[in-house]
């Protein structure tokens, strides 16, 4: 006979957090919001850690290159969406790797012999204005020259004209040794006001470029999520059955972290993938999404360094119309977590866990993390910014974004769903829709930051950890829900238009 939970299936939205005592110390200011993203052992730190608890969906209308680089910018992490050409998923996750670095290896380079049209046409392919000449065109060649869009006007220069005849030359360059640190890098840029610092070596061959850009970015973005080598951190989505082409790509690009995209993580194909990926490559790869005790033990037995939470809760999602498969976010959350707990006591490995689906309202995330949750992913949240990659509308007198989820037809995902052969949806799991457009990226999230932190100021805690252990939650009734909001009065016109 079928098993029955007699637990109602629980959403966000029938909890509330309790205050604690708030002590003097514990103000926004001094909430540190950093957070795991990938397994480790009790007493050691995490290879991957989050400064913000923040991951973008993996969707086409959410998570290209571009929020990659915005969302890294603040701290959080993008994984680039899976459903496209593996060649084209392994190069947005190269221009997010080499958008902000240190010491930066040069991704435009050119010849002498090669012309200003060659130039342009880099510019244009790569979007970078600084172009090494080295002799033989390669990133690591002989450096004889830097051409900037100072060394040439478009509007009176041949588009024959030889690079030789008009780049910076190396004998007019400053440039830094092979060995220099950083800072001394960058106090070469200021000491002689360069745009770009070339570092070679013994041989004059090119190794590096440093740029004052990047200098500046990183103190005006101090929660910049970076790699060893300064490029900001980026994730990647994959399937269960193009792995073994897409996962080789993908590492050979340079992703961070790769986790598998699916509506229902519990399954032998996610093993196989998981199995494949740590059998061959040294990346950190997330799995599921899952509901339960039992598909979080198969996925973590199975290699998974974190697990995905969430099945038919976003907002575009219709599983649970459509198949009658799903589970309230905040119930899946829960139980879920107490099996990392209790998995940590038995073993002394954390598992970090990402809620995925469900957040309707910033409080929300608090909610999430409050419950166990190391970090969310949202898709809606994210694909109102001008950072998302879908176009910007005006419906009737309001500006929208679109926005389509995986199971859509318009996404033409179908290998994002473990049932294997068949090339096409039979029927949808999401839908075509907008979303009210939002503006920038770091306004909004600086705004839920705030909130978040405000609130765990209320619950007494200063770090998310401390959150999990404090945290006191209540499930509300629906008359307390209306309670909470705007009631009996008469709104004024400004609240009603939402100025």
């Amino acid at each position: 006979m079928a098993y029955y939970y007699m637990e109602p299936s629980r959403t966000f939205s029938e909890f509330l957090l309790l205050p604690n005592l708030s002590t003097k110390d514990c103000t926004p200011a001094n909430v540190d919001l950093k957070t795991p993203i990938v397994k480790f052992k009790r007493g050691e730190e995490p290879d991957i850690s989050l400064n913000i608890p923040f991951a973008s969906a993996v969707m086409q209308s959410v998570s290209d290159h571009n929020m990659a680089v915005a969302l890294a910018r603040s701290g959080g992490i993008a994984f680039i969406f899976g459903s496209q050409p593996i060649e084209e998923q392994a190069a947005m996750v190269r221009k997010a790797k080499s958008y902000k670095a240190g010491f930066v290896v040069s991704r435009s380079n050119l010849t002498p012999s090669h012309t200003l049209k060659d130039v342009l046409d880099l510019k244009e392919e790569t979007g970078h204005s600084t172009v090494a000449v080295t002799d033989d065109g390669t990133p690591k060649g002989k450096l004889v020259g830097i051409v900037t869009s100072r060394d040439y006007r478009i509007s009176r220069d041949s588009l024959d004209k030889p690079v030789h005849e008009f780049m910076t030359p190396f004998s007019s360059l400053i440039y830094g040794n092979s060995g220099i640190s950083l800072p001394e890098a960058n106090d070469l840029i200021w000491e002689h006001k360069l745009n770009c610092l070339p570092i070679v070596d013994s041989q004059q061959n090119l190794d590096f470029l440093v740029f004052r850009k990047d200098y500046d970015a990183h103190k005006e973005n101090p929660q910049e999520l970076l790699d060893i080598n300064k490029s900001y951190i980026v994730g990647a989505g994959i399937n269960t059955k193009d792995y073994e082409e897409r996962v080789p790509a993908l590492v050979e690009a340079g992703v961070d972290v790769l986790v598998i995209d699916s509506s229902d993580g519990f399954s032998e194909w996610q093993r196989d993938t998981l199995q494949y990926v740590k059998s061959n490559f040294n990346v950190k790869i997330g799995a599921g999404n899952i509901v339960d005790r039992e598909g979080f033990l198969y996925l973590v037995e199975s290699g998974a360094d974190f697990i995905k939470v969430g099945v038919g809760g976003g907002s575009i999602c219709i599983t649970r119309e459509q198949k009658g498969i799903g589970r309230g976010q905040a119930s899946a959350l829960i139980e879920v977590v107490e099996a990392r707990n209790k998995y940590f006591e038995e073993t002394g490995i954390y598992i970090p866990i990402c809620s995925d689906g469900g957040i309707v309202h910033d409080y929300h995330i608090t909610l999430a993390l409050a419950m166990g949750a190391d970090f969310v992913m949202m898709g809606r949240y994210f694909a109102r910014f001008d950072e998302s990659p879908t176009r910007k509308l005006k419906v009737g007198n309001n500006f929208v974004k679109e926005f389509w989820g995986e199971g859509s037809n318009r996404a033409r995902n179908w290998q994002r769903y473990d049932t294997g052969g068949k090339q096409g949806l039979v029927f949808e799991e999401g839908v075509d829709s907008y979303v009210p457009y939002a503006g920038g990226l770091q306004e909004n999230l600086d705004k839920t930051n705030s909130k978040i932190k405000s609130t765990m100021c209320n619950c007494g805690a200063k770090t998310i950890e401390e959150l999990q252990r404090k945290a006191r939650i209540t499930i509300v009734s629906a008359t307390s829900i209306i309670e909470g909001g705007a009631h009996d009065v008469i709104l004024k016109e400004s609240n009603l238009s939402g100025e």
